[in-house]
């Protein structure tokens, strides 16, 4: 994850990523003739720090963000992108509530193929899956997550993926995992509204035009291999 030597690498990691979102940063309105309608109001930024995370449940997700999307040559680090950010913000919202989730029971163990099946709320979840994650690295590594190599991290983080690992409380590692695989994924490549993908950097990487309403033209025009620099739209940037 973190390096050539780590074995999950940046492009196999972002192989499997499908590029999800909508929205982006809200631009100023131009000044109006005195006459005119006045406009309607910008959206509001963001407010500054995390709003549901707690000091030591911050250290590990940016911890955990900054090991899967590492600082190199093609983007900035996980942290950087804002993807600590967008899991911030969806973990607080309705989402994170569980606000559509089905959580009356029964709750057998599923399978596999059948998807979460927890009586968490995805907040909840985080809660205690970042604690027993952080438990389980101080008696193997001696130390929290955020303070273990990246070669235990790396560790870890592959342990959890594969099923090895069942957190305090009897918590399968591995649906932690995928939900925060999935939210990585998420606030690498959501329209930066939402926190993530801050200047539109995982877009203008894959050469994605965002919200455009029509890509085929530059699709035939670039089916020869040739690298198509994008110029990304948001939402925002149509309002």
């Amino acid at each position: 994850m973190t390096d050539k030597n780590s074995g999950l690498g940046r492009r196999q990691f972002l192989g499997g990523a499908g590029v999800a979102g909508v929205a982006a940063a809200a631009t100023l309105a131009p000044v109006a003739p005195a006459n005119a309608q006045a406009p309607a109001a910008a959206p509001s930024p963001p407010p500054a720090g995390y709003t549901f995370f707690q000091p030591q449940e911050a250290l590990f997700i940016e911890a955990a963000v900054d090991h899967m999307v590492p600082k190199d040559e093609l983007t900035p680090s996980g942290t950087d992108i804002g993807i600590a950010t967008y899991i911030d913000r969806a973990l607080s919202g309705g989402w994170g509530k569980g606000d559509r989730l089905y959580l009356r029971g029964p709750w057998p163990r599923g399978t596999a193929n059948q998807g979460y099946q927890l009586p968490l709320t995805p907040a909840a979840l985080y809660r205690a899956a970042i604690g027993g994650a952080n438990e389980h690295c101080r008696k193997t590594f001696g130390q929290t997550f955020d303070r273990c190599s990246a070669a235990q991290k790396e560790t870890f983080l592959q342990e959890l993926s594969g099923g090895k690992i069942t957190l305090a409380g009897g918590l399968p590692g591995r649906a932690f995992f995928g939900m925060l695989y999935q939210n990585v994924m998420e606030g690498m490549f959501a329209d930066p509204i939402y926190g993530g993908n801050r200047d539109k950097i995982a877009w203008k990487m894959i050469g994605f035009p965002g919200v455009a309403a029509n890509n085929a033209e530059n699709i035939k025009k670039y089916n020869d291999g040739r690298r198509f620099a994008a110029n990304p739209v948001g939402i925002a940037d149509m309002s």
